[in-house]
């Protein structure tokens, strides 16, 4: 047993090494002068697992379509320093299921954020089954940072889902290694299956300074959910709090 949990031990510390060293060449002072500076690289993961039937599938889409669209979104991103974010979107269910449906992409104008709610619009659904796995999705999500273009402090994972972590290692052990290399991690849990959802995506899966979560009710609320989560997020507020849309 001692045994075990040392190699455990070893691979966890290699495993933060791993991030930490990924992040740092995405953001070195060389790797600096051939990236974009944005206020904000927010990676958006969409549960796309089974529970979310084609109709509530829709509905998330729609969210995330209409708030690209909105003005209150672009307002955020033109109070920033930058006035610009860089955003990338994928679809999540198992612990090796993801696929992607915006590559990295710059948000400054109307016109760019247009261009990633179309995007999001015309792109069909790629996963539909294979368990829920949010530990999965945060893994997946932080081999993105690496990769980005473009260079900003603040880097989130925004995570949406209607279930608790089912397949796949610890979420919070994802969470907390992703913490550890600077990633923040907020959470749109949708309380359609599970009630307590909420309480879970608290103690388990948002983490990092400001990190907070904006609660849906249902699918239904879901696209009011998603505008003001954003908006929060690209505003970046440092007061943690719960956003909660649609009674309980």
């Amino acid at each position: 047993m001692q045994r075990r949990s040392e190699i455990t031990g070893v691979r966890k510390l290699l495993r933060l090494a791993c991030y930490a060293a990924a992040l740092a060449l995405g953001c070195g002072p060389l790797a600096a002068q051939a990236q974009t500076r944005v206020d904000l690289q927010l990676v958006l993961a969409v549960d796309a697992s089974g529970s979310v039937d084609a109709t509530r599938f829709e509905l998330q889409r729609k969210g995330y379509v209409e708030a690209f669209r909105d003005k209150q979104v672009l307002d955020a991103i033109r109070g920033g320093a930058t006035q610009s974010i860089a955003v990338a979107m994928f679809q999540w269910t198992g612990s090796q299921l993801q696929a992607e449906i915006v590559p990295w992409t710059l948000v400054k104008d109307q016109a760019s954020a247009e261009s990633v709610a179309s995007l999001m619009a015309t792109t069909p659904r790629k996963l539909f089954r294979g368990g829920t796995s949010i530990s999965g999705a945060i893994e997946y999500a932080m081999r993105w940072f690496p990769r980005s273009p473009f260079q900003g402090d603040r880097r989130v994972i925004d995570v949406s889902g209607d279930g608790s972590n089912n397949n796949g290692r610890s979420v919070t052990r994802a969470r907390d290694e992703a913490v550890a290399a600077g990633v923040v991690i907020n959470g749109l849990p949708i309380l359609a299956w599970e009630p307590d959802l909420d309480y879970y995506y608290k103690n388990n899966v948002i983490g990092g300074p400001g990190a907070f979560m904006t609660v849906a009710k249902d699918f239904d609320t879901f696209a009011d959910a998603i505008l003001k989560k954003m908006v929060q997020e690209i505003a970046a507020n440092q007061q943690p709090r719960s956003i909660r849309v649609g009674k309980r």
